[in-house]
């Protein structure tokens, strides 16, 4: 069945903004604490912190924040090619970088896994597609719809961008991100093993769901 068209709340919608520099260490916080088990998250929140300044310096980077009364409490990082954007990044900010990932890149097991890295545009296939990487919010939020409304704004700006698809990835037993992209539409377009997990990818076709408008919010 395809998807209704989103039903947005003016309120919602009101507290996302473009993430800035200065929301690296909310931002980092949360991606820590979401997803602390992951490769970047496992070289720590100076890491993180460091990695979205840098990245917030690359035009192929798209990010925003969900802001209320009580701070940033949420955020979505996506890209309109994430290996341009990473390689990018990590040529002109390496110093910076890898300042903030020693010691903890120097653990034989997290190493390796960082070694793998340059392999994931091959592995996971959408060469070309612009890509939702992160996703983060506290889970007081759960049942507000913020992660629906922050998924519109940049899968909105894609669209505007004149992209055609998006794709996402996650681990296959990730039921709860599962269960939200097939929601929105997206679709399962193969499986692949990277970082010693077993992994999906979903791609949305931006034309034709009836949930995206080809709308900028920057």
């Amino acid at each position: 069945m395809s998807p209704r068209p989103f039903e947005v709340d003016p309120t919602v919608m009101a507290a996302i903004r473009p993430m800035t520099a200065g929301d690296a260490p909310e931002v980092a916080r949360l991606h820590h604490a979401a997803m602390g088990s992951s490769t970047w998250a496992r070289l720590g929140q100076r890491f993180l912190r460091a990695l979205y300044v840098a990245l917030l310096d690359d035009p192929l980077f798209l990010g925003w924040v969900y802001e209320d009364s009580e701070g940033v409490r949420g955020f979505i990082a996506g890209s309109e090619d994430t290996d341009r954007m990473m390689s990018a990044t990590f040529r002109r900010a390496w110093p910076s970088l890898g300042i903030a990932a020693i010691p903890r890149a120097m653990h034989p097991s997290l190493a390796l896994t960082l070694i793998q890295t340059h392999r994931y545009k091959a592995t996971s296939g959408g060469v070309g597609m612009p890509e939702s990487l992160f996703c983060s919010f506290e889970p007081a939020l759960r049942g507000r719809r913020v992660s629906g409304h922050i998924n519109k704004v940049l899968f909105d700006e894609l669209a505007f961008r004149g992209h055609k698809n998006v794709k996402v990835t996650t681990e296959v037993d990730n039921v709860g991100a599962n269960r939200q992209l097939t929601s929105w539409g997206f679709e399962a377009d193969g499986h692949f093993d990277f970082y010693g997990k077993r992994m999906v990818r979903y791609v949305l076709n931006l034309e034709g769901s009836p949930r995206v408008e080809p709308v900028s919010r920057r």
